[in-house]
């Protein structure tokens, strides 16, 4: 029996990369996944596929259980009808992995207002909508449960032409510590994580090594998600090459 048999997990941004590894090891582990994606490429735009049901698909191939969600995390009724989606097919959740996100790269001078609006949205915003609606289900069960966050260097030490994506992942970081400390009395674990890893989000970057495999990240994420890790709320962990460092914000 895997870690995770009966459980309910939802994984925003699965359609690929980090979130795709995220999906298939909770569901190795015997989890109900939620593999929600909105089908766009890394700048927002529609990619013409159905990303979501295709890892779905992957996980029932492999004997899993999944179902696919293709509502947009940046709007209430998207957070709404993800966890619709969870109830549903599943009749409860315990574990939300927010990863969704694009990017909009640009120089502070250029960038438009809708440049910088539509990485808030996905990035900092989503996070907020997923992560109060789940933690209101959460509460309703009684049961506790985890919700793990994705920030970024970017966030923490900034990165040219990303003062968008870095203001968003930054303010996720601080918005992991105040849920934690609210979320505490009801056992609801909120954790983030600083992934480094090869994937279509950072595939101009050259720094970024072939060899940081975006499954090295998943490892961490079920640590956090699981009962191993009680203890473990309000903390931000690097991750790269299956490698982790806690970082300390002072």
């Amino acid at each position: 029996m895997g870690r995770f048999e009966g459980k309910t997990v939802i994984v925003t941004g699965a359609g690929g990369g980090i979130g795709r590894c995220h999906a298939l090891a909770f569901a190795r582990e015997g989890a109900n996944v939620v593999v929600n994606d909105l089908g766009v490429t890394r700048e927002g735009a529609r990619a013409g596929q159905p990303l979501a049901e295709g890892v779905a698909e992957e996980i029932r191939r492999q004997g899993g259980r999944a179902v696919a969600d293709m509502h947009s995390v940046a709007e209430r009724e998207g957070a709404e009808g993800i966890l619709h989606t969870a109830l549903e097919a599943f009749g409860r959740v315990d574990v939300l992995v927010n990863n969704a996100g694009i990017l909009r790269d640009r120089t502070i001078l250029k960038m438009s207002d809708e440049e910088w609006d539509a990485v808030i949205a996905v990035h900092l915003r989503g996070t907020f909508l997923c992560t109060q609606v789940v933690a209101r289900q959460l509460v309703e069960q009684g049961e506790g449960g985890a919700i793990i966050n994705t920030s970024s260097t970017s966030g923490l030490w900034g990165n040219f032409g990303q003062a968008n994506y870095g203001a968003a992942k930054a303010g996720i970081a601080g918005f992991t510590f105040t849920a934690a400390l609210e979320f505490a009395r009801y056992g609801i674990r909120v954790n983030a994580i600083v992934p480094v890893a090869k994937t279509r989000m950072t595939e101009d970057i050259s720094s970024v090594p072939e060899a940081l495999k975006p499954e090295h990240i998943s490892p961490l994420v079920l640590y956090l998600a699981s009962d191993l890790a009680k203890g473990v709320t309000g903390r931000i962990f690097g991750i790269y090459g299956g490698q982790v460092q806690e970082y300390y914000l002072e």
